[in-house]
């Protein structure tokens, strides 16, 4: 699905997709259920997946965002009227089409920055969390309260959370299932930007521009390098850094790096 440039956008039923630029470097995936403060559905794990699966397709891409059109939530999480309704079977139809929401934005080969104010639940501080960086504003409480309602989380948070903040912290959040404010999300690098309370979106675009601006060879094979080579000890990482170098070092995006630095202008970036 094609989207209109600049300042486009391409509309799901739940998911909004905005570029913010003509070449659309710069896209804004905007959870768009604001009435049900972007709670997930079924229907909206599929627009995530569809949607994630054309920016991964799409190679003018160099930074997504993940905002939401809700003034007071981020995502509060799955959509539990929805789940009230569901037998043991309908669970299980539902299971792969969240799994294909979470690893869309996970999986995306370009940096990915969550913009969260207010709420961010559950399964919405699992969609920030499968974003490279999270942004929040002084507004955002985040959580993930899955054993309260006799679930775990089940959209990466036993594995990513204890990534960004360490085994035992995670084990406190996910064991008590407990609410944490910015103060405590920043303190213990669950957030990697504070920002004042209705700052999160332009701060996140504003990371997502200066990204794009860069080369896009060494973006994206910097982002995998950091992903390959965080989960295997430093001889196989410093293996999987060589070969993303390699794959870097030889491209048209360094040729182009080097002559700008010495002409003293921008880059125009080739992309290959």
């Amino acid at each position: 699905m094609s989207r209109n440039r600049p300042g486009g956008a391409t509309a799901y039923d739940s998911v909004t997709l905005v570029d913010h630029d003509d070449a659309g470097h710069v896209v804004e995936l905007v959870l768009d259920r604001p009435a049900a403060l972007n709670a997930l559905s079924t229907a909206m794990a599929r627009d995530i997946a569809a949607a994630t699966a054309g920016l991964a397709a799409d190679g003018a891409v160099r930074a997504v965002v993940v905002s939401s059109a809700s003034d007071r939530a981020f995502c509060v999480g799955a959509d539990l009227k929805e789940r009230n309704t569901f037998s043991d079977e309908d669970l299980r139809a539902q299971r792969p089409h969240f799994r294909a929401a979470f690893a869309g934005i996970l999986d995306l080969p370009v940096p990915t920055i969550a913009a969260v104010h207010g709420f961010a639940l559950g399964g919405g501080l699992e969609l920030a969390l499968s974003c490279d960086l999270i942004v929040c504003d002084e507004t955002a409480v985040l959580g993930l309260p899955e054993v309260t309602v006799g679930v775990i989380p089940g959209g990466g948070g036993t594995q990513l959370l204890p990534r960004r903040v360490g085994w035992s912290r995670a084990a406190d959040l996910v064991f008590t299932g407990r609410r944490l404010d910015v103060e405590e999300a920043w303190r213990i690098g669950l957030a990697d930007r504070r920002v004042p309370a209705g700052g999160d979106r332009d701060a996140a675009l504003a990371i997502a521009r200066t990204i794009a601006a860069n080369s896009p060879v060494g973006v994206r094979n910097a982002k995998r390098a950091l992903r390959k080579g965080s989960d295997v000890d430093l001889a196989a990482g410093l293996d999987v850094e060589d070969a993303a170098w390699a794959a870097t070092a030889f491209s048209g995006d360094r040729a182009e790096g080097v002559a700008a630095f010495n002409e003293k202008r921008r880059p125009d970036w080739p992309g290959r």
